[in-house]
């Protein structure tokens, strides 16, 4: 799978706009393409792909598998470690987090006890994704349907932490909660009021009241 990945990566680097529709549009020719390969095979072209420097890479790594039903229900703890591996911006974690964790997660194909371990690690990202995967499980645009209980007990591990990136993925994980599950937002918002950073505070009561986070004035 190295010569595709390969492959893959320098279409991608033909694209005149690296854009969500352009990439996901070169992703669709290869999940046509590779339909009837197996579990395994897109695995490992998706952890090839990732090895190879291209704008979209991670999108199309993750989608892959996205889009490959044999391939998501196969995906345990392990691979997530692996396709998570190098995250170095919030674009990498939200990807990854939105598209693959969290979604692996909601399935219940891994424990709750992964995502809690990302929560405690020391590097950012990873304190990061924890939070983001919550996503999925209450967007329903992402098939979501709403779970406070394992959103509310990532947001618990992270209520004190204070590194901006984590801050935001706070903020955005109770926001994404509070359209399923308004009344366990609040009560959140209560019990953790002196703990929480102004901004989460303030980005989740707007939208609990307003269903903005920055409405305008």
């Amino acid at each position: 799978m190295t010569d595709l990945a390969r492959e893959i990566a320098a279409e991608l680097r033909k694209l005149p706009s690296v854009n969500a529709t352009a990439v996901r549009a070169l992703r669709r020719v290869y999940s046509r393409r590779l339909s009837g390969e197996s579990a395994a095979a897109i695995k490992a072209l998706a952890l090839a792909l990732q090895q190879l420097q291209a704008p979209g890479v991670r999108v199309v790594a993750c989608e892959l598998i996205l889009h490959h039903p044999a391939a998501l229900a196969s995906v345990r703890a392990p691979d997530l470690q692996h396709m998570g591996a190098g995250m170095n911006s919030w674009g990498d974690v939200d990807v990854f987090g939105c598209l693959l964790a969290g979604r692996v997660w909601r399935a219940r194909q891994v424990p709750d006890a992964l995502i809690h371990r990302w929560a405690r690690r020391p590097d950012r990202w990873w304190r990061r994704a924890a939070l983001v995967s919550t996503v999925p499980l209450n967007v329903r645009a992402q098939g979501g349907v709403g779970d406070a209980s394992r959103t509310l007990a990532v947001c618990r591990l992270l209520v004190h932490d204070r590194d901006d990136m984590v801050v935001k993925a706070l903020s955005w994980a109770l926001r994404a909660l509070a359209t399923p599950e308004p009344d366990a937002v609040q009560r959140f918002l209560k019990d953790h009021n002196a703990s929480l950073a102004p901004r989460v505070l303030r980005e989740v009561n707007n939208k609990l009241k307003t269903g903005l986070k920055n409405p305008k004035s």
